[in-house]
């Protein structure tokens, strides 16, 4: 089973119109919404690929209960913890030429809530796959992530890191299967300037004898780069197609690579399936679904 976890998930709430005025009041175009969430959105995609997950995390109030209802509707199982007080996050996304944001700050996390959620990871298995996705929010102490890879540290559990900086470093002593910085990512971790492809290659294979099996290196434009537990170099460009929505390309790029690595046990096959899953993302107003995805296999 693969495990995904969202710490702090929300309902993204998009409003688009021509112009925003500041100081009085506005109306939108239109309106959409989607459930958000970096460990959710790759549950989401690897439902469209047609591999289960567990989707786990933190809910709360009646939009915990939206997001609930919504991840469980998809070929996601659903096993939050629902959180005594507070409501999940409502993020506003305001689209008038320029985008503004508002996110929200989320609900409190006591320890006992923290803790039921450490024993859901707990019963994680020799042979699954645990995603780590995403920041920790300011309602839990830092090692949040470590104090999770500490309880399956015995184990013969894929570890799958989708962090910042610090977040990711951290977890590199537990030698995860694959973690997924972008280049200015290894540029902070290193505090360097990463441009060429040869210094993408030399600080992948730095994070490698920290601790990571494989680094799969996310370029935007210029597409993506493997490094593989094996030495190998894989490369993926992009297909040209107008971009719509650059949202959840990353996490759904982290959906194809593990379902890819399941389905072919091959490197180079996972590499594949996750760019094209991150495009297809792209080039949609959400996720990527699986006629996009069949639509650009066949292109890539």
């Amino acid at each position: 089973m693969i495990y995904t976890v969202t710490l702090n998930p929300a309902i993204d709430y998009i409003m688009r119109m021509d112009e925003l005025h500041m100081g009085i009041t506005n109306r939108s175009n239109s309106e959409e919404y989607y459930c958000g969430g970096k460990g959710i959105n790759v549950s989401l995609v690897l439902a469209e690929l047609d591999i289960p997950s567990t989707a786990l995390g933190f809910i709360a109030g009646f939009v915990g209960d939206a997001i609930d209802k919504w991840v469980a509707n998809t070929y996601v199982t659903t096993d939050f913890i629902r959180l005594k007080s507070g409501i999940s996050r409502i993020n506003v996304k305001i689209k008038a030429g320029e985008e503004t944001e508002i996110n929200g700050q989320g609900p409190d996390i006591a320890e006992d809530e923290l803790e039921a959620l450490m024993m859901k990871v707990d019963h994680i298995q020799d042979g699954d796959t645990l995603v780590l996705a995403g920041s920790i929010p300011n309602t839990l102490p830092d090692d949040t992530y470590e104090r999770m890879l500490e309880r399956i540290s015995d184990k013969d559990v894929r570890i799958v890191v989708d962090a910042t900086k610090q977040l990711l470093v951290n977890s590199l002593k537990y030698k995860p299967f694959l973690i997924k910085p972008n280049k200015q990512e290894l540029s902070e971790i290193f505090d360097v300037d990463v441009q060429t492809k040869e210094d993408i290659v030399t600080y992948a294979k730095k994070l490698q004898d920290m601790g990571a099996r494989n680094v799969l290196i996310s370029l935007g434009g210029d597409g993506a780069m493997l490094v593989d537990e094996d030495g190998q170099i894989h490369e993926a460009g992009v297909i040209k197609e107008k971009v719509v929505n650059t949202v959840g390309s990353g996490d759904s790029m982290v959906a194809g690579f593990v379902a890819g690595y399941e389905m072919k046990n091959s490197y180079s096959y996972a590499l594949t399936l996750g760019s094209v899953c991150g495009n297809a993302t792209a080039f949609l107003p959400w996720l990527a679904t699986k006629e996009k995805i069949n639509e650009l296999l066949e292109k890539f």
